[in-house]
C-alpha cells in the first residue's frame, strides 16, 4: 500500500469537506438558530486535518488499484467522521453514534434517519444534513478528480473504486474531462429542478434541500412528512420525475447530449429500467385501487411518486406505504433490490446486474438444452466477457450473505423479522425507509448503538458496492511487503 499518498488523498478529501460546510454556515448566520459557531468549528477542524494530512510527502509515485480502493474506502470513512462534528458540537444529535450514523446515510445517499422530530433542528444543521446526499451522490472522490490536476498517477482507480456498476468507462480520453462532464450534468439537472420547484410553490429553502436530497437520491427532507407534508402535487411530480432521471446512467445523457439519441433509448439496461418503472407503477395503481385505499387519480399519484423514489433509492415519501396492501409493498421490495442504473447515483444491485443475472440463468439454461452450441450473454447486442459475468455473480453472492450476517446480528435486538430484514434492505441498498417500525412514518432510533454501527458498515459497503470496504480491513492489503 502507498500509504503517504492514500494519506494524501484523504487529506485533500477533508479540504473539499470543509469548503462543502461554508453553505450551510452561511445558511446558519442568515437564520441565526446558534449553530453558526458549531459549523464554524467544524470548518476548522476538517480544513486543518486536512491540510495536515495533505502536506505528507510523497516518496513513492506507484499508486494500485488496491491503493484507490483503500483511499476511497479511508476517504469515505473519515468524511463521515468529520461530516458529525456539525451534528454534535450544535448538540442537534448529542450521541456520536447517533451522528455518525446520520451522517454516513447522508454521505451515501441512503436517507436512514435517527430523528424524530426532523422540523425541531436549525436550518443550518438541516441544509447540511440534505448536502451531504448531494455532496456523496456523484462521490467526493469523483469531484476531487475534477479539482485537482493530478493527485495520483492512478486516478483511474479512485473512479472505479467509486463509480458504481459492473465495469467503467471513461466519456472522453482524459479522465478529469470525464468528470468535469458528468458533473456539469450533475448541477445543471440539480439547477433546474430548483427552478421548477419554486415555480410549483415551494420555497427556496426546502426547493434546495429537496432538489440536492433527489439529485444525489438520498432523500432527506426537511419535513417530518418528507414530500407529503406539502401536499403539492406539482412538487410531487417534479420530483418524481426528477428522481427518476437521477437513476438514468449518466453516460447516457452524455450520447444524448453529442445527438446519440437513438443510442439514448436502444440502451438495454435503460429499456429494462423505464419498463420496470411502468409495470410497478401499474400493478400498485391497481392493487391500491380495487382495495380502495384511494381513488383511481390518487393511487396513480402515490404508486407513481413511491415506485419513482424508491427504484432511485432516494426514499422520499408522501404517504404511509407500510399500510398498502402485501402486493404492492412486495412490488416495493422488490425495487429495493434492483435499485437504479449503473453509472447513476442510485444504489440498490443495479438494474444491469439484474439483466445480467436473468441474462445468465437463461444462457445455462440454454446450455443444458443444446450443450454443443456457443452461448454468449449480450447486453445492447454487445457481448458480455466472462470476467463481468464472474464479477456480477461474485457481487450478487457478497450482496445476499452481508445482508444475511446483519440480519442476524440486528436480531439481537429483539425486533421483530419484518423490520430487522427491511432495516438491513434499506441501508444496504441505500434506500431509506423500510417498513414496520423503520417505515417512512418510523426511525432507525431505537435499534442499539451496535445495530446503529452495523447499518453504518452497511450503508458505506453498499454506496462503495463492497470491494473497496474489504480492501481496507484486510490484513493482506496491509502486509509490509504490499505497502
Amino acid at each position: 500500500m502507498n500509504i503517504r499518498m492514500i494519506l494524501r488523498i484523504v487529506g485533500i478529501v477533508l479540504l473539499i469537506e470543509g469548503t462543502g460546510m461554508v453553505p450551510s454556515f452561511i445558511v446558519s448566520l442568515i437564520y441565526a438558530q446558534g449553530d453558526a459557531i458549531a459549523f464554524l468549528i467544524s470548518i476548522l477542524i476538517t480544513a486543518a486535518s486536512g491540510f495536515l494530512l495533505y502536506r505528507i510527502p510523497v516518496r513513492n509515485g506507484k499508486f494500485y488499484a488496491r491503493d484507490g480502493f483503500a483511499a476511497v474506502a479511508l476517504g469515505w470513512t473519515a468524511i463521515s467522521l468529520f461530516g458529525s462534528m456539525p451534528f454534535v458540537i450544535s448538540g442537534a444529535i448529542p450521541s456520536f453514534i447517533d451522528a455518525f450514523f446520520e451522517t454516513v446515510s447522508g454521505f451515501t445517499t441512503t436517507g436512514s434517519s435517527i430523528l424524530k422530530d426532523i422540523e425541531s433542528l436549525p436550518k443550518g444543521i438541516l441544509f447540511w444534513r440534505s448536502f451531504t446526499n448531494f455532496m456523496g451522490g456523484m462521490g467526493v472522490l469523483v469531484f476531487t478528480l475534477a479539482v485537482i490536476p493530478s493527485i495520483a498517477p492512478g486516478s483511474i482507480h479512485i473512479m472505479n473504486a467509486e463509480s458504481t456498476g459492473p465495469s467503467k468507462e471513461k466519456l472522453v480520453p482524459k479522465l478529469k474531462e470525464t468528470v468535469r462532464i458528468l458533473y456539469t450534468i450533475y448541477v445543471v439537472m440539480a439547477t433546474c429542478q430548483i427552478i421548477l420547484l419554486l415555480i410549483a410553490g415551494i420555497p427556496l429553502y426546502d426547493s434546495l434541500v429537496h432538489a440536492f436530497a433527489s439529485a444525489g437520491t438520498g432523500g432527506f427532507s426537511n419535513r417530518n412528512l418528507s414530500v407529503g407534508a406539502y401536499g403539492n402535487v406539482y412538487a410531487e411530480v417534479i420530483i418524481t420525475v426528477f428522481t427518476i432521471l437521477f437513476g438514468v446512467n449518466f453516460g447516457l445523457y452524455y450520447r444524448l447530449i453529442n445527438g446519440d439519441i437513438r443510442g439514448f433509448f436502444k440502451d438495454e439496461e435503460f429499456r429494462f429500467y423505464i419498463g420496470t418503472i411502468l409495470v410497478s407503477i401499474t400493478l400498485i395503481t391497481i392493487d391500491l385501487y380495487t382495495h380502495r385505499f384511494f381513488t383511481l387519480g390518487q393511487s396513480l399519484r402515490h404508486s407513481s411518486f413511491q415506485v419513482g423514489t424508491i427504484i432511485t433509492t432516494t426514499g422520499f415519501s408522501t404517504t404511509d406505504f407500510n399500510l398498502w396492501p402485501t402486493f404492492s409493498k412486495i412490488i416495493l421490495v422488490m425495487l429495493m433490490l434492483f435499485g437504479a442504473c449503473a453509472g447513476s447515483t442510485g444504489g440498490g444491485i443495479k438494474c444491469i446486474r439484474i439483466l445480467l443475472l436473468l441474462k445468465t440463468a437463461r444462457r445455462e439454461i440454454a446450455r443444458i438444452i443444446h450443450p454443443r452450441a456457443v452461448h454468449t450473454v449480450k447486453v445492447s447486442n454487445r457481448v458480455i466477457d466472462e470476467n463481468t459475468v464472474n464479477k456480477t455473480l461474485s457481487y450478487f453472492f457478497i450482496y445476499m450473505s452481508l445482508f444475511f450476517i446483519s440480519v442476524l446480528l440486528i436480531s439481537l435486538d429483539g425486533k421483530d423479522l419484518v423490520t430487522s430484514a427491511t432495516a438491513v434492505l434499506a441501508t444496504l441498498s441505500n434506500i431509506g425507509p423500510g417498513f414496520e417500525a423503520v417505515g417512512p412514518t418510523g426511525n432507525f432510533s431505537d435499534f442499539s448503538a451496535f445495530s446503529k454501527l452495523v447499518f453504518s458498515f452497511d450503508m458505506l459497503a453498499g454506496r462503495l458496492e463492497f470491494y473497496p470496504i474489504f480492501v481496507l480491513i484486510s490484513p493482506e492489503a496491509w502486509k509490509r511487503g504490499n505497502i
